[in-house]
């Protein structure tokens, strides 16, 4: 799912950063952004979702360089994820709903 965030915070190499991006995917527990800049595994920063305004504080748990030279950064939520990205989530270890579909006659 993509949503715009603002990721912004300091790092040594950096110094202050702050930029716009989007996610690739979001989860109660964090998500993926692409990058802008050159963060580095356990880089903490504020995410603020520009949807909703919230802001949380998120800890890069991963970072993999594409093909194309974009970085995707996984993240975990440190503080704030309550109700973070507006939506509800499956309740851990939830089996998928299934679709039941109408049986029809067997031509015979």
């Amino acid at each position: 799912m993509s949503m715009n965030v603002l990721v912004h915070g300091e790092a040594e190499a950096l110094g202050k950063f702050r930029f716009w991006t989007r996610t690739v995917s979001v989860s109660a527990h964090g998500g993926v952004v692409v990058l802008e800049a050159a963060l580095e595994v356990g880089q903490e920063f504020q995410v603020v979702n520009e949807y909703n305004g919230k802001k949380a504080l998120a800890r890069v748990v991963s970072v993999r360089k594409l093909r194309d030279g974009q970085a995707h950064a996984a993240f975990s939520f440190e503080e704030g994820a309550e109700k973070f990205w507006s939506m509800a989530f499956p309740a851990p270890g939830a089996k998928p709903l299934r679709r039941l579909v109408p049986r029809t006659a067997s031509g015979g």
